[in-house]
């Protein structure tokens, strides 16, 4: 495989139930990064289900060392789960207390939504991490992805390639502007956003499949449509025995899979 950012060996139990099956970024310095996620996942109720030399994983968000093949990640924005109020609370002292920047202490975001209550940092490499509460009616782990933001150069492109690989991965368009775009999956978000800043860079993407067939179908789709091919459809053992993926790459370079972990 040959990927724009992490490679993903995967440990899931299939007991997350997420837009993302997993979303990897690069960090210049593993060590640092993972005391960072370590500290505010863990506020979280979140702990590591795999770690080694090269990189650390919590099911569904993974960080590794960025090198020449994986360049480092940037302006990506993470929201993760928090059950109540006082988690979120928690998770901002602790990033606060650990001497990272605030850019938004806890409080509501009516903006969002009327319940929506949130607190965000800044990771070792910039990035932006949120913790956010809102009343649900669907019970999902405390710290996984709630949502992800990723600023792009081209909404309308970025629309069209997402727009390909939509049915396959469980998405549906919500919104659309010429700034903002908007993908669902019930009770998380997608969103793909152009505010002037410089785009994102060095995400991987990786949604669940049910079958292998699914799989093979998403990869022609987007070949179909003129995207690059990042690897054809074939079983990872090197992963874990099952692990059957494929991946293309979006307008922004940003290598996006998926992945039937035939569990």
């Amino acid at each position: 495989m040959r990927c724009e950012c992490v490679s993903i060996p995967s440990s899931r139990s299939g007991s997350l139930a997420t837009v993302f099956d997993h979303v990897g970024v690069a960090v210049s310095d593993l060590a640092f990064s993972t005391d960072f996620y370590r500290r505010l996942l863990s506020v979280l109720g979140r702990e590591p289900s795999y770690a080694d030399e090269l990189m650390v994983g919590w099911e569904d968000w993974w960080i590794g060392a960025s090198d020449a093949e994986h360049p480092l990640t940037c302006g990506l924005h993470v929201g993760l789960r928090a059950s109540s109020r006082a988690m979120v609370d928690a998770f901002w002292r602790a990033g606060i207390e650990a001497g990272l920047r605030d850019t938004g202490a806890p409080g509501s975001r009516p903006a969002y939504t009327e319940d929506y209550y949130g607190a965000f940092l800044l990771d070792p490499d910039g990035n932006s991490v949120e913790a956010v509460h809102r009343t649900r009616e669907r019970a999902v782990p405390d710290g996984c992805i709630d949502h992800l933001w990723l600023r792009v150069r081209d909404p309308r492109a970025s629309l069209r390639f997402y727009a390909t690989v939509a049915p396959y991965a469980g998405l549906s368009v919500t919104h659309e502007s010429a700034e903002h775009v908007q993908l669902w999956a019930p009770d998380f978000s997608f969103s793909l956003v152009r505010d002037g800043r410089p785009p994102s860079a060095h995400v991987h993407l990786a949604f669940s499949a049910a079958s292998d067939a699914s799989v093979r179908e998403f990869h022609a789709a987007a070949l179909a449509a003129g995207y690059t091919d990042n690897g054809a459809p074939g079983e990872r053992p090197i992963y874990h025995a099952g692990y059957y993926g494929a991946f293309v790459l979006d307008p922004d370079g940003h290598n996006v899979e998926l992945v039937n972990h035939n569990r």
